[in-house]
């Protein structure tokens, strides 16, 4: 596969089928951008209606070709596709890159034409169809048509991309191209009938030439070769930064449990990121300047950010995102201090505090110098932002150098915000090494991008064998409460003390066995929530259950207009806080889903999730690091660490019944559709959980 990869991203001859003599025409560009940007290998047009296109003899037809091309890029329609594909195939070319749209985005129809497609290709590799191509910028090879390739020059460097839409690749290309941020390879798989993004990043991750690895994502079409591929490149030291495009909720299946209705496809995604190291960029933006942060190679170790402005509102801004986004600007340290008093800089500087306002410093790059120097030597900092000011634009080239000399004495970041509008200097930065960036928030995604890479470490499920739990012969679909919590009592997710109960009598005979308090609950496979139909009374005692479960009946019947015949009287649980603990699955896989519970889960959607790692053996479940870092992601982590003179909750507990739970849903596999406990309580430290209320569906 590598070798294959390698062969499209750096041919040595190209088959352009269905080249136009007319550089005008979107035909006709692949073969004059690849002689523009100069390609050094053989071109070989095809196309039976010319003889030449500028001095390049052009062929009739693929079994006129002279030699076999390492690639070919394929401009002919969806209805021909097919057969050029075939061709060269049976000449034994290695990939093909096919343009052509009209395949799966457009029905049924497309997509039998897509297998058609597939099949012609026999062993051949495809990058497409509906693709705009590639461009390697390290080797000066362009295989597309896009009109991004007008611009001249193109800075190389060590940022690769990958993306799903051809119209992002050439967004990324000419946005790059002006900020002065080096690319390396860009590729477009589109609809991905063979060659996909996980492919691209695998051979990304082994690429000399680039360092950080940037995705626009639209589906992730193969999870399990995705998680692999970027758990690669976390291992090789080479940071991915993802724009996944589809982020709302209004696709979101409506779901029977809360589970289904907290865990949307974008929490999924989400989820997968946090566990793999991959970095989301929030805004569109944010995919070119995460990456131009990264590719610099330094590493920030704290949260602690000097900034360095000439001018007070543009330092103001700055500081005031980092701090919404956690990130300190503490005042400098005495010595610091001490070390800018002594540049005089004169009664305009303002050097006690944080930002550093060096007002005249876009005029005296030698202050500039200075106390970019004393700042990167304070132990304070973690990293430095400095705050470019209109007065920095009569001399940016003095400017940039200064901060340039600067950079070998520091590994600390250095980052850049341009106040005015001044592109020019932003690039000229850029090409120095230092990112630049036209707003402060930019500034901040780029920090806790490299924060996130600093702090990552892979906590992947644990493989040591489990041996699997008898559960006997299970019912199939909706399981009533009482069944969902004996299902899960046997993986050992502790429940509460209950019975099931038909009548009053037998009602009063299991209030007096449980206590002194009971919840009292209808019990029933077809109502699931069933505190909104009035299925629910808590606080109840022996001598007043037998009249409200009469009253029950009444109510729930009125609600819904079904006669409950069946209920559950359940030990009333005190104290403690509140959990949901759930399970959901899509085409992304299985997650196990922590979150603030009772009634208004919903409501608050303080949730985290972790994916379930699948092999060739089937899911695995969590491991205990990974259940307790599920609970220590929630807001509501204070609550069982002892917030304000709280007793501390037991976790050791929660982080078990996780694990249980994870077990469950691990060894049923597809057999599980949905299953939640919502609420499990957890109890003071040594006290334990209880599964209060619960869902499961079977197939």
């Amino acid at each position: 596969m590598s070798d294959t990869i390698s062969k499209l991203l750096s041919p040595r001859s190209v088959a352009v089928i269905g080249a136009s003599a007319d550089p005008q025409k979107t035909t006709g560009r692949p073969v004059a951008y690849l002689r523009k940007h100069g390609f050094s290998g053989r071109i070989m047009p095809v196309n039976p209606k010319v003889d030449r296109i500028g001095d390049l003899p052009c062929y009739p037809d693929v079994a006129s070709l002279p030699e076999v091309p390492d690639v070919a890029v394929v401009l002919l329609g969806a209805e021909r596709a097919h057969l050029a594909v075939k061709a060269l195939s049976a000449r034994g070319c290695a990939a093909a890159i096919v343009l052509a749209s009209g395949y799966t985005e457009t029905g049924e129809e497309g997509a039998l034409r897509q297998k058609q497609l597939l099949d012609a290709a026999g062993s051949m590799r495809i990058l497409g169809p509906n693709t705009i191509g590639l461009v390697n910028l390290t080797d000066r090879i362009v295989l597309s048509p896009s009109g991004a390739l007008e611009i001249s020059e193109f800075a190389a460097g060590g940022v690769g991309v990958v993306s799903q839409s051809g119209g992002i690749l050439g967004a990324l290309l000419s946005r790059a191209a002006a900020r002065g941020i080096g690319l390396s390879k860009l590729i477009s798989t589109s609809n991905e009938v063979d060659l996909e993004l996980a492919d691209f990043i695998d051979h990304l991750a082994d690429d000399p030439a680039t360092q950080v690895i940037a995705l626009y994502i639209e589906a992730i079409r193969n999870p399990v070769k995705f998680r692999a591929a970027c758990l690669k490149a976390a291992r090789q030291g080479k940071p991915v930064v993802a724009f996944k495009v589809g982020r709302s909720e209004s696709g979101a299946k409506a779901a029977v449990s809360h589970t289904g209705a907290m865990a949307g496809a974008d929490t999924m995604y989400e989820a997968l990121f946090n566990q793999i190291g991959v970095i989301r960029a929030r805004n569109f933006s944010d995919l070119l300047d995460i990456p131009a942060a990264l590719v610099t190679g330094r590493q920030l170790r704290g949260r602690r950010i000097a900034v360095l402005t000439s001018t007070g509102g543009g330092g103001t801004l700055v500081s005031d995102d980092l701090g919404v986004a956690g990130f300190e600007t503490p005042a400098p340290d005495a010595a610091t201090a001490d070390a800018l008093r002594a540049l005089q800089t004169g009664s305009e500087a303002v050097l006690d505090r944080n930002p550093i306002d060096v007002t005249l410093a876009g005029l005296r790059p030698d202050l500039l110098r200075s106390a970019i120097d004393a700042l990167l030597a304070s132990p304070t900092y973690d990293a430095l932002v400095i705050v470019v000011g209109s007065s920095s634009l009569a001399m940016p080239e003095l400017m940039v150098g200064a901060i340039k000399e600067c950079l070998p004495k520091s590994d600390k970041p250095v980052l850049a915000y341009i106040s005015p509008h001044a592109p020019e200097v932003g690039a000229l930065l850029m090409q120095n090494g230092v990112p630049a960036f036209t707003s402060a928030e930019s500034c901040t995604a780029a920090l806790a991008g490299m924060l996130r890479v600093r702090n990552f470490t892979p906590t992947e499920q644990d493989d040591t064998a489990i041996a699997p739990i008898e559960v006997g012969l299970l019912p199939s679909g909706t399981l009533d409460e009482l069944q969902a919590k004996q299902l899960f009592a046997r993986f050992g997710v502790p429940c509460t003390r209950e019975a099931a109960v038909a009548r009053a009598s037998e009602a009063e005979a299991a209030a007096r066995e449980l206590g002194d308090r009971v919840v009292l609950k209808i019990l029933s496979s077809q109502i699931t929530h069933k505190s909104d139909v009035g299925g629910v009374a808590v606080n109840v005692n022996c001598a007043t259950i037998g009249e409200r479960l009469d009253r029950m009946i009444s109510d729930v019947k009125a609600r819904c207009g079904v006669r409950p015949e069946r209920f559950l009287v359940q030990e009333m649980v005190c104290g403690g806080t509140e959990l949901i603990l759930g399970m959901h699955r899509d085409a992304l896989g299985t997650a196990i889903l922590l979150g603030m519970g009772g009634v208004t889960a919903e409501l608050f959607k303080d949730v985290t999730m972790r994916l379930l790692r699948q092999d060739e053996q089937g899911l695995r479940p969590l491991s205990r690091a990974q259940a307790l870092s599920m609970i220590r992601d929630l807001k509501t982590w204070p609550l069982l660490d002892g917030f304000r003179g709280r007793p501390k909750a037991d976790v050791q507990a929660l982080a078990d019944a996780i694990l249980a739970f994870s077990r469950m849903v691990a060894q049923l596999g597809e057999r599980l559709v949905e299953a939640e406990i919502n609420p499990v309580f957890v109890l003071e430290q040594g006290l334990g959980v209880r599964a209060a209320d619960g869902v499961a569906i079977l197939t």
